[in-house]
């Protein structure tokens, strides 16, 4: 029989012991901190988080739901923080930011323009499918802010994401018990391949940036 009141698990990993360490002290509070940290600073990762959230519900020492809703809220919290920096950024600031610095931000002002007016059309699908992208969650709120989402369509759209990625870790973690290391090391290498992509295609356009373009717009 498992002993709610035992340690979760001993871990070499110190970020990981770490994360252990304040679910165990603060409960469904650090679940919640947790994850909004995780939307801030993407190195603290939701796959290590909720799988040993959902753990520590299997042993009974939280409630399935209550660690459910703790990671949805921090989540929520950190992508409206992103959000708010986008809002605060603007695009006329951003166009007279690529006006200046284009081959930085590998866009033109026309470029801004036109990005803008996509994510005008397209924003909702785009944040939904963007939350549950490992390496594109945490920061998907920004564009979405810079072009202008109205907040309600874009709380919603990124709750259903929230729920969903939120959901699938935690499930993952309450029936995967002391295995729950398994979703990290599964999301990991695809999050890293993500990153590793937007790199390398950010310099590609650095690389490929026509200097003409600064100014356009």
């Amino acid at each position: 029989m498992l002993d709610r009141h035992a340690r979760l698990r001993p871990e070499e990993d110190p970020l990981v012991d770490w994360i252990v360490t304040a679910i165990e002290r603060a409960g469904y509070l650090g679940v919640f901190l947790l994850m909004l940290i995780d939307n801030i600073f993407p190195p603290i990762p939701s796959e290590v988080i909720m799988p040993l959230a959902g753990f520590a519900a299997a042993r009974g020492q939280l409630s399935l739901v209550g660690v459910f809703l703790a990671g949805t809220a921090g989540s929520l919290c950190g992508a409206l923080l992103w959000y708010g920096v986008g809002c605060w950024l603007g695009r006329e600031r951003l166009r007279r930011f690529a006006a200046r610095h284009g081959r930085w931000l590998t866009l033109g002002p026309a470029e801004v323009d036109r990005a803008g007016a996509w994510f005008a059309q397209r924003g909702g699908v785009t944040v939904l499918v963007g939350r549950v992208i490992p390496g594109v969650r945490s920061l998907i709120s920004v564009p979405a802010g810079v072009a202008g989402m109205p907040l309600t369509p874009f709380l919603a759209y990124s709750a259903l994401g929230t729920v969903v990625w939120t959901g699938l870790l935690t499930g993952a973690g309450y029936g995967l018990g002391e295995n729950y290391r398994l979703v990290g090391r599964f999301v990991e290498p695809i999050g890293n391949g993500v990153l590793i992509l937007a790199m390398l295609l950010y310099l590609y356009r650095v690389a490929t940036f026509e200097r003409g373009s600064d100014a356009r717009g």
